[in-house]
């Protein structure tokens, strides 16, 4: 019996890859966080896990949840402050 469309390795890593291209065309590490915990859901697939799809959701939530946090913990700008310009990159 072929398993699940959900439970394809395969298909975890192609919405990875897609979250990936499209935090590129809208950065702000929005996509990012959900394309790593898409990334380590392909990883337990590959290794063998067989899950069902109600704990695969909640790995890739919480997995997801965490990068994101984690991200804006390190790559956020000091509290209180704003970035500014003050040139073109024309000039």
């Amino acid at each position: 019996m072929d398993a699940p469309f959900w439970a394809l390795w395969w298909v975890w890593g192609a919405a990875a890859l897609a979250l990936a291209i499209l935090e590129v065309l809208v950065p702000g590490f929005v996509f990012l966080g959900f394309a790593i915990g898409a990334a380590v859901v392909t990883l337990l697939l590959l290794a063998g896990a067989s899950i069902t799809l109600p704990p695969l959701l909640l790995i890739f939530a919480a997995l997801s949840l965490t990068a994101w946090l984690v991200m804006r913990r390190y790559f956020a700008l000091p509290k209180g402050q704003v970035k500014t310009f003050d040139h073109d990159i024309n000039d």
